[in-house]
């Protein structure tokens, strides 16, 4: 069999895109050094400059490691946005396509050939993944593209507009990836909570869970990227009453100061945003997410002042913090730019608050009892079993460290009932009571 080495970059709907890549390439044989690989494929990031870096540094660094004659491809969104200029820049790059194309990548290596097409590209119920990285949870793309207009963000530009799946086809997805054993799933979408509003359907994500409900064999599901706009109390009420979906909400504010949710183009104030917070908090077993971008143009002292002292007040679970980027093709890119210097210092403010807010929220785990999915090998090493918390999504939120077991011998998929004993450095420990 030829051999293929894959490197997916960037976010979980990647992640899908190269699921996808490999279901098309099942003919080869999945190495994990790339100096092994008969055909490499980069499936590149171009959301912000850190992950564009990341990107090329990949590709050269591949090229500098491959055996001769093998055939390295790059894909994803930063070809996709830059397809012109990386075609020029990287004569070490043999095959160039974008994000349009994940099913045809086989034909791309087949013939040889350059490929970028122009109609956005939606997986269908029949496309074939191979599922990476757990035995029991898959990430579930249920649109492409995005209608916001976020000041500071170029995906619209090289993702087009908003286009989703059909609930039927996801519905079909489902039953297959539950037939193979998944019971854990997470929709995604760059704008998960618009889902349907392009085919004229107001809270379409709340049809899709109602389906999903009614699907045997699953044990757990959330959404991620809800849009402050999009996202209606109604839907917030249907995932609290559901009993397949967790109270897992990933809503990514940017800021929280009025002045700059508007020069960000997000589309809600602050009191709404509070309105739409207080409910998803005081649901039982509530888990929140959140993200913000610090030095975005326009941001003063007075601004970030008060998104630091919003973020010491609330009670979120996990928070991601960025500095702002200037990307071509967006509103803010022509705006006065504050300096590096003064974004960065910023950044070691709040990130000192961010880790405060994160450990308490570790804490406030200890003595309870939570589901907690055996995932196999702790990164801490043999004395201990890794395991996450079913409400929380794969990888992003955290390990579960398992060093005492009252049933027995773990088996990574399967779901015990865990007491959480401590929390260490942003890791919790858990004693297994029993399957759940």
């Amino acid at each position: 069999m030829p051999k293929l080495y894959l490197h997916s970059l960037g976010c979980n709907k990647n992640l899908v895109d190269s699921e996808i890549m490999l279901g098309r390439l099942e003919n080869y044989a999945l190495v994990e050094s790339p100096c092994e690989a008969d055909v490499l494929i980069v499936n590149t990031c171009g959301f912000i400059k850190s992950a564009k870096e990341e990107s090329i540094a990949s590709i050269l660094n591949l090229h500098e490691e491959r055996k001769k004659g093998s055939l390295l491809v790059v894909t994803g969104c930063l070809m996709q946005r830059y397809k012109d200029e990386l075609i020029k820049a990287l004569p070490e790059v043999d095959l160039f396509t974008g994000v349009r194309d994940y099913e045809r990548i086989d034909e791309l290596i087949l013939n040889k050939t350059n490929l970028f097409s122009n109609s956005v590209y939606l997986q269908s119920e029949n496309t074939k993944r191979v599922i990476t990285g757990s035995n029991s949870h898959a990430f579930v793309k249920i649109s492409e593209g995005c209608n916001q207009h976020c000041s500071f963000c170029a995906i619209p530009s090289f993702k087009g507009k908003l286009q989703s799946r059909s609930i039927q086809s996801i519905v079909k997805e489902l039953q297959s990836l539950v037939a193979q054993g998944f019971y854990d799933f997470s929709f995604i979408a760059q704008d998960s909570s618009s889902y349907l509003l392009d085919k004229g359907q107001k809270d379409g994500l709340i049809s899709l869970i109602k389906e999903v409900e009614q699907i045997k064999g699953i044990r757990a599901a959330r959404i991620l990227y809800l849009y402050p706009t999009s996202v209606s109390e109604k839907l917030i009420e249907s995932i609290i009453s559901s009993k397949i979906f967790v109270n897992y909400f990933d809503l990514p504010l940017q800021h929280i100061s009025d002045k700059m949710l508007k020069v960000m183009k997000r589309g809600a104030n602050k009191a709404r945003l509070l309105e739409l917070l207080s409910l998803m908090r005081q649901s039982e077993d509530s888990f929140l997410r959140t993200g913000f971008i610090v030095g975005h143009p326009s941001e003063g002292e007075a601004e970030f002042k008060e998104l630091c002292d919003f973020v010491e007040g609330f009670e979120f679970d996990r928070i991601s913090i960025f500095g702002y980027s200037k990307e071509e093709g967006t509103s803010a890119y022509e705006m006065p730019q504050i300096p590096k210097k003064i974004i960065n210092s910023r950044l070691k403010i709040i990130e000192k608050i961010v880790d405060f807010k994160i450990e308490q929220s570790f804490s406030r785990e200890l003595g309870k009892i939570r589901q907690v999915v055996c995932t196999g090998t702790s990164s801490e090493g043999g004395f201990f079993i890794a395991g996450k918390d079913l409400r929380w999504d794969r990888d992003i939120d955290g390990e579960i460290l398992i060093n005492e077991s009252k049933c027995g011998v773990l088996e990574q998929g399967k779901i015990y009932e865990c007491e959480i004993t401590q929390s260490v450095d942003k890791k919790l420990i858990a004693r297994a009571l029993k399957e759940a």
